[in-house]
């Protein structure tokens, strides 16, 4: 049907000196099936039923008169340039109205839309047109005409400009016509780019206790360089990424300068300096889980980050012991060159698992480059040594290593991811200086995420694990792979397939590869169910061969979002596999299992 009348009731307040009695006001909100709802959410009028507190008759007509302009704004930015709205108060025209003279009580408002005709854009220009810019598939010929298509095609004319250093460019002339009898919108907006610009001074505002001199050198101001807008981001990135300033915003100078620079301002305001977190997480089999942090920001006055951290894994859990680690890393940002952190780690850990104990202290200096917001690689050299037993013996080494990390994260959500990628490979050579040979070890984490429709994801992902250079004997036991527990094959017993040696013999394997599948479903505003099916392998060489052995899992799980992440709840079911667990596991923790 065209039209729908849609009423809404309410009782609203309406003052009478010092009475106080109270109407029943209806809102009737008459338009096509289409629009009833949108037009309902944009009208003031309507949404004083909503007022839990007295609502006066002058503030009724108020509200009817301003939503005039509210509901033109609407249907021209649905493509209705030709509408005919009225709006009536029990029966009068609300524009006719004096709020002035308001009467003591009001029954009805009435508002009738008739929107017309949809126009469709017939010409739409935006010049002169930057080298670069990209058109506005929105607003093309034959597209439903709208405002806001219009101004995102003018705003993407103006930023082709900046990007190509004219910072002031701006709208000088527009000319729009709306062809009644054809219903199309012709559009011709023409902007002015003005000169092109260098960068200016960079002038600092706010109160830090971070050295002026060290802000500088983060921030890495390339004065005199030509104007981009994305310099600007990159910079506001620097400063924000050392986790130091609790804001750092570039605002450009209204008028550029003579010799046409342009000068910016930065207004930076320091975080607490110091910062304390707790976690905890819970497996039927992996056990109790905790972690503990201590950051101090700016320790030295230089934005440098210490951070001392501890985790306990493992109380309660069946078949191994207890693990802890503890590690102390001073980090400093913008070290030799602007997008280049440096940091030191000092690190003791011990792991006490079903087939393998290791004690471990290691020694690394690191540095990391961020070459863009969703890539970063990080390389150093370390020194490590521990004490290893397993069903072969005890043995010590003491190793050199080398590491070295790509990372590519391209998820639209880091805690919860919908859609994109995430992508890490590491490669870790190391030298024999006492008890091993040397070796290379590769591991790479590959996850991606597809939204299907508006409430199911479908997540997946990819790890992939070897050991190269030393025989299975010689390798570091602690480099070896297991499979099973929650972060490889949920449902499976914790580290549950190894290499089995010979009867009685297991240790771990020379190569992994772990595949993991996830439906979930949201069923409310916080609520999600999921299901999964996780596969793990693990075998003696160094890469894929037939002389691995595989298992799986799979289960369900309910997720509950949080302002920090989904708090997760999994149940898990051993699938196939060579042992003979067949037992029930169940997963607690804050975030997605990937």
């Amino acid at each position: 049907m065209f039209r729908k009348v849609c009423q809404v009731l309410a009782v609203c307040g309406a003052t009478l000196g010092a009475s106080g009695s109270l109407w029943a006001l209806d809102v009737v909100v008459q338009a096509p099936e289409d629009l009833t709802e949108e037009v309902r959410n944009a009208s003031l009028t309507a949404g004083l039923v909503d007022d839990e507190e007295a609502v006066r008759p002058i503030d009724i007509i108020s509200a009817a008169q301003a939503d005039y302009a509210r509901l033109i704004a609407l249907l021209y930015d649905k493509g209705y340039f030709g509408p005919v709205i009225s709006i009536t108060v029990d029966g009068r025209e609300a524009a006719s109205l004096s709020p002035v003279a308001a009467p003591q009580a009001i029954g009805t408002v009435v508002l009738n839309v008739d929107p017309g005709k949809v126009f469709t854009f017939g010409t739409v220009a935006v010049r002169p047109t930057a080298k670069g810019t990209e058109p506005t598939a929105e607003a093309q010929p034959g597209q439903t005409a709208s405002v806001s298509a219009l101004r995102t095609a003018t705003a993407a004319g103006i930023e082709g400009w900046r990007k190509q250093g004219h910072a002031k460019a701006a709208v000088s002339n527009q000319q729009i016509t709306a062809n009644h009898p054809q219903a199309q919108l012709n559009a011709d907006v023409q902007i002015d780019p003005g000169p092109r610009l260098r960068l200016g001074r960079l002038d600092l505002e706010g109160e830090s206790a971070v050295r002026e001199k060290r802000i500088r050198e983060i921030a890495g101001w390339p004065s005199g360089e030509v104007f981009d807008p994305d310099t600007l981001d990159k910079v506001e990135t620097r400063l924000r990424r050392t986790g130091t300033f609790a804001t750092a915003t570039l605002t450009e100078a209204e008028v550029a300068n003579p010799d046409d620079t342009l000068d910016v301002t930065a207004l930076v305001t320091d975080q607490l300096p110091r910062r304390y977190s707790f976690g905890a997480e819970y497996g039927t089999t992996d056990g109790f889980s905790v972690s503990a942090l201590w950051l101090h920001r700016n320790i030295f006055g230089g934005a440098e980050r210490l951070q001392l951290e501890g985790e306990i894994k493992g109380v309660g859990s069946d078949g191994g012991g207890v693990d802890f680690r503890l590690g102390a890393q001073l980090s400093r940002p913008a070290t030799w060159r602007t997008d280049l952190e440096a940091s030191l780690l000092a690190e003791i850990e011990q792991r006490d698992d079903p087939n393998l104990f290791a004690r471990t202290a290691r020694l690394e200096f690191n540095t990391v480059y961020f070459a863009s917001e969703d890539r970063e690689y990080s390389y150093g050299v370390g020194l490590q040594r521990a004490k290893t037993r397993d069903d072969l013996g005890e043995r010590d080494y003491t190793i050199l290593t080398f590491p070295f990390t790509a990372k590519f994260d391209r998820r639209d959500d880091k805690l919860d991811a919908t859609s994109g990628y995430y992508a890490e490979a590491s490669l870790r050579p190391f030298l024999n200086i006492q008890g091993t040979s040397e070796g290379i070890v590769t591991e790479l984490d590959l996850r991606t995420y597809r939204k299907l429709g508006n409430r199911v994801v479908f997540a997946a992902r990819g790890l992939l694990g070897s050991v190269a250079g030393p025989s299975i004997e010689e390798a570091p036991a602690d480099f070896l792979f297991f499979s099973g527990g929650s972060g490889t094959v949920r449902g499976q017993d914790f580290q549950s397939l190894g290499v089995e040696l010979s009867p009685g013999v297991t240790i771990g394997g020379r190569s992994f590869l772990g595949l993991s599948g996830e439906m979930r479903v949201k069923t409310g505003e916080r609520l999600s169910v999921v299901g999964f099916y996780d596969a793990g392998y693990v075998a003696a060489d160094s890469f894929f061969s037939d002389s691995g052995e595989w298992h799986t899992g799979y289960g369900a799980g309910i997720r509950y979002s949080t302002g920090i992440g989904p708090i997760r709840f999994d149940v898990g079911l051993p699938g196939s596999g060579p042992d003979d667990s067949t037992g029930l596991e169940v997963y607690i923790g804050i975030g997605q299992a990937f």
